[in-house]
């Protein structure tokens, strides 16, 4: 008997890193899975259909249940098919993980409408439109009388929480807005018997993290990896389960560690029974203890680079931002 025993299950991105390793572990577990996976690269373009119907195989051949999806979450209607798909292929949907992205990653000045749009689309819209048609379904299933336990998990990432990485405007902005997104729906559709959560990746080895500095080195045989994505699939498939009673939470996933993330909270306050002057709010924010960027970025990557200077830290900013910078190759 496994976990997730009967439980039909939607997992988006799920061809490669961490949404195969879920799709491999959901259906290990016992869940019939709707593998969708356009095969795109890195930033979007291209496609494969090849790498969902791999999954696909490799879930058949260890006993499990699962077909493939190729449509982009970003479609509208290509997310409304892979609801129907899961409900044609296995009579119901229980679970949808919202696990495909893109990056693109320019500096802010150098970053193209195109570049933002799209990113954001998958990143932020997708999550929405696939929820948009699973949350339709599930919402005349409970009218008619059907009363089962429903879940989300969203996957948003450090970046955009906690880690506040150059180059990485859009991604950071299409996750947060991810995990914005994740309390909302949990208010809206609890009502349908709806739990909706989010994990939120930091620091896996996956096709968008191999160029970090200490990504690619892996522990000896028969030690445990905590850089390896299917350190994420257990708390995925916990969120997913009918016994899980979490809804409306952001956890942080990083090797072995699960984090309760408390997003965007109150800090200390100044108050006056009126309106403020400048040269008053120059005097009293003094008062007010304040994180600063750097050193939140610095400590985020303490696990990748050890302890850098703010110095040597803005160095790498730079030199991570000119990657992308257009005046370099006017120069020469």
């Amino acid at each position: 008997m496994g976990g997730l025993d009967g439980r039909v299950v939607l997992i988006t991105g799920a061809g490669r890193g961490i949404g195969r390793e879920e799709a491999l572990f959901f259906a290990a577990e016992g869940a019939k899975v709707v593998v969708n996976d356009p095969g795109v690269a890195i930033d979007g373009t291209g496609g494969d259909a090849g790498v969902a119907a791999k999954v696909v195989e490799e879930i058949i051949a260890r006993g499990g249940q699962a077909v493939a999806n190729t449509d982009s979450v970003a479609d509208w209607d290509g997310a409304r098919r892979m609801v129907e798909m899961a409900l044609e292929s296995f009579g119901d949907l229980h679970v949808v993980v919202n696990n495909a992205t893109i990056e693109r990653n320019k500096g802010l000045t150098d970053l193209s409408e195109e570049d933002f749009d799209d990113v954001v689309a998958v990143k932020l819209k997708g999550t929405f439109a696939v929820t948009h048609w699973a949350a339709r379904h599930w919402r005349d299933r409970y009218e008619a009388g059907v009363h089962t336990d429903r879940a989300v998990v969203n996957t948003s990432s450090g970046s955009g929480l906690v880690n506040p990485l150059p180059a990485q405007v859009s991604y950071a902005a299409g996750n947060a807005g991810v995990a914005a997104l994740t309390i909302v729906a949990a208010l809206e559709l609890g009502r349908y018997g709806v739990r909706v959560n989010c994990i939120s990746p930091s620091m896996a080895r996956t096709r968008l993290t191999l160029a970090v500095p200490g990504m690619r080195e892996e522990p000896p045989a028969g030690r445990f990896d905590p850089l390896h994505p299917a350190a994420c699939a257990p708390v995925a498939a916990y969120l997913a389960g009918a016994a899980c009673p979490l809804t409306g939470q952001v956890l942080s996933v990083r090797g072995g560690t699960v984090a309760v993330n408390h997003g965007w909270s109150l800090g200390g306050q100044i108050h006056k029974d009126g309106l403020w002057s400048m040269e008053e709010l120059t005097e009293k924010v003094k008062e007010l203890s304040t994180d600063d960027p750097f050193d939140k970025l610095a400590q985020a990557l303490t696990g990748a680079l050890g302890r850098v200077g703010r110095d040597r830290l803005q160095e790498m900013i730079n030199a991570l931002l000119d990657q992308g910078d257009p005046s370099d190759d006017a120069s020469t």
